[in-house]
């Protein structure tokens, strides 16, 4: 019953935490909080923000999403009916809600939309090469 569940919700939990304040101080300025800062070889002072530590998480989720989708089954196509609930809500809360107008949930939203588009192409894809015609 796991496999029915949409990974693409992980990354909107945690941004909707973030903004509460449940994981350090809330609104737009947790997600540009810097994480850890590594110095690189060049001089250069490589950072990790929230935000991108989301991105990092949301594309991860995508990478599994769409390993998922190429099962057949009634569990399949469950998980890319709430794929695409998912994906609505974050375009619901990206024009409603103040602080997910922005760049970061952009991104988080534009992956949710791949999930789905992605879901489905793949599992038509897949689909064709299951029928046989018999001679």
């Amino acid at each position: 019953m796991i496999a029915v569940v949409p990974l693409m919700i992980v990354p909107f939990i945690l941004y909707n935490l973030s903004m509460l304040g449940l994981m350090g101080s809330g609104g737009v300025t947790a997600i540009g909080g810097t994480i850890t800062a590594l110095p690189m070889l060049s001089g250069a002072i490589w950072t990790l923000s929230l935000g991108d530590l989301f991105i990092l998480i949301a594309l991860v989720m995508l990478f599994i999403e769409i390993i998922k989708s190429t099962r057949h089954g009634s569990a399949s196509l469950i998980n890319h009916m709430l794929s695409m609930l998912v994906f609505i809500a974050y375009l619901v809360e990206f024009l409603l809600v103040r602080d997910a107008a922005t760049q970061i949930f952009f991104i988080l939203m534009t992956i949710a939309f791949i999930d789905v588009v992605c879901g489905f192409a793949v599992s038509i894809r897949s689909a064709g090469r299951d029928v046989s015609i018999g001679l």
